[in-house]
């Protein structure tokens, strides 16, 4: 068609008055090509990839047959947004459902990478898992941080929050339970995001805070499906955290306590999920881990015994002179070494 207006243009006998109208044609014709998300009714077909190695270590290879499950293929579907919590909502079933219809099904909300004209363009991805707080707020500053330096971000609402918060939600065993089923929905999210179109499947990173540090730990010795991984907040000895640990730990011991849940059980439900159980697992040169030197909440003896144990490199564990809440202090410098790391 271009080649067609330009032999027109050149013709003697066209008409100045017709340029302007041929120029509306060009035009019309460049805005066709821009790049826009899907709309919100597309559903793909995504598959799992989750490694079923056998790992050599007895502890290690029991945690794996209580985490893993069968892989298989699945539907990923678009929904639209209200607010301004991302430009699309997905959704994929849980591959561990728990038997509760509206928290079975997982929820992403995707943060569009775009160029200065505001299309949608080709970039690599993180998932990012959020914290404990309910209104996700600090997952949400991440997603929408790392998608300001040009990522595709998608965080994940983990079981009983955002979209899958139903009554189950409000029993104090599901704080831990809900983590297990929460691995293999963060794991699986990996998968439903490379089936997207526009994200660079060879580059999908995992981030997570908190809370959400102690999932992507735990995942990232799963196998090695993430490009990279970057661990936010938190670290191994999940028990010791709980029974141990100041402030928001403390309120999770005390509804834990409240509920007659004891001791030895915190134990016992903490073990099913322990990262350092995987962490001999975790690609230490393409994982990175971030603490604050006076965390009362997540003690700096769990982000080591992590760094230890996932054998991370010293410049891998970066030690910030915060506590558990001033670290976001340190977020631009974060952001900036993070987006260095993935251009590694």
């Amino acid at each position: 068609m271009q080649n067609r207006i330009m032999e027109l243009l050149s013709c003697r006998t066209l008409h100045h008055r017709m340029l302007p109208l041929f120029l509306v044609v060009i035009a019309l014709q460049r805005d066709s090509c821009a790049q826009e998300l899907p709309p919100a009714d597309t559903i793909w077909t995504a598959s799992d990839t989750l490694s079923e190695d056998i790992d050599p270590v007895a502890d290690a290879a029991d945690c794996l047959k209580d985490l893993r499950w069968t892989r298989s293929s699945f539907q990923v579907s678009a929904a639209s947004v209200s607010g301004d919590n991302g430009d699309l909502h997905l959704f994929f079933p849980s591959p561990r459902p728990i038997g509760d219809a509206r928290n079975d099904v997982v929820c992403l909300e995707w943060y569009a990478a775009r160029n200065e004209t505001g299309d949608v363009i080709e970039a690599p991805a993180f998932v990012v898992i959020h914290e404990s707080g309910r209104s996700m707020s600090v997952g949400r500053i991440f997603a929408r941080g790392l998608n300001a330096m040009g990522f595709h971000t998608f965080m994940i609402h983990l079981p009983g929050y955002g979209t899958r918060r139903t009554e189950l939600s409000d029993k104090p065993e599901f704080l831990l339970t809900g983590l297990r089923q929460g691995i293999a929905d963060v794991r699986r999210a990996r998968d439903a995001v490379a089936s997207l179109p526009f994200v660079d499947h060879s580059r999908i990173a995992l981030q997570g805070t908190s809370l959400g540090g102690f999932v992507a730990a735990t995942v990232s010795g799963l196998d090695r499906g993430y490009y990279k991984s970057f661990v936010l907040l938190a670290g191994g000895n999940i028990a010791e955290v709980v029974l141990e640990g100041a402030k928001d730990a403390a309120k999770i011991r005390q509804k834990l306590q409240d509920a007659g849940i004891s001791t030895e059980q915190i134990r016992q439900i903490a073990r099913q999920i322990e990262p350092l159980r995987l962490a001999h697992r975790v690609d230490a040169q393409n994982t990175w881990l971030y603490s604050a030197r006076y965390d009362t909440v997540v003690p700096p003896a769990s982000s080591a015994a992590f760094a230890a144990a996932a054998r991370l490199p010293a410049e891998h564990h970066i030690v910030m002179s915060a506590n558990h809440y001033s670290g976001v202090l340190f977020l631009p410098a974060v952001f900036a070494q993070i987006r260095s790391f993935m251009a590694e």
